[in-house]
């Protein structure tokens, strides 16, 4: 099945997909022993050589390796920022030495569960929309209650650029009696910012906002934020087949 090539790259852990599109727009990367600088070509990854920097992908490959971590907030989930912002590649840096990317995203603003990894297939099995592992966020809202406004963040709100996500389950942890909630949102769309839009069309803002599980993988109570650790292979199973 044919795929973007920066995908490929991307599920193959040589960069984030970002990281891998700058690669093909600066002649890095062939295939079947042409350069190609478009991003979004498409090929199969079965079947095609492809090669970067002249190093055919697979060649000498790095022992599989995937840590889970507690990102804090305010540090980017991308290999680089240009601007020189903290990244979660910093957190790490000097004590892993595969070349690992961040196994989709967590806003800036955001914290909790993150998996860092060069494991291709539990990259493309946790990224790729067709999967649709679900992932649970709590979350702390403030404005006044009402049961209205939960019927709004449990319905298909429409996104800035016109794209009206699917109903959400939202489940109310604790109403304050300062204005103060928290919510349990269970997301397997994950637009871009989707809870912070969903709590802004119910007149909520989000004071705070952590990812505590993807799929059956649980953020361990013991990471503090900032810490990593490898995943176990136990956890990885659980991942890729739900045990």
């Amino acid at each position: 099945m044919e795929e973007r090539l920066q995908n490929i790259l991307s599920h193959r852990g040589v960069a984030s997909r970002r990281g891998a599109a700058a690669m093909i727009e600066e002649g890095r990367v062939t295939v079947d022993g042409a350069v190609v600088r478009e991003p979004g070509a498409r090929f199969d990854p079965a079947s095609a050589e492809i090669a970067v920097d002249g190093t055919p992908l697979g060649a000498a490959a790095e022992k599989t390796r995937t840590i889970m971590m507690y990102k804090p907030a305010g540090v980017l989930s991308t290999v680089s920022d240009p601007f020189g912002g903290k990244t979660v590649l910093d957190l790490v840096r000097g004590q892993v030495r595969e070349r690992l990317v961040p196994v989709g995203r967590l806003d800036k603003d955001s914290e909790g569960l993150l998996l860092l990894s060069n494991d291709g297939d539990l990259t493309y099995r946790l990224t790729h929309p067709r999967f649709e592992h679900e992932k649970t966020y709590v979350v702390r809202a403030a404005g006044r209650w009402s049961e209205e406004k939960l019927a709004t963040l449990r319905s298909a709100v429409e996104m800035p650029d016109g794209y009206r996500i699917r109903p959400v389950p939202v489940e109310v942890v604790r109403i304050g009696r300062d204005n103060v909630h928290v919510l349990c949102f269970k997301l397997r769309e994950g637009r871009k910012r989707q809870i912070r839009y969903m709590c802004s069309a119910a007149h909520l803002v989000v004071l705070s906002l952590k990812r505590v599980a993807i799929g059956g993988l649980r953020l361990p109570e013991d990471l503090q934020p900032g810490a990593w650790r490898d995943l176990a292979p136990a956890e990885r199973n659980l991942l890729l087949n739900g045990w």
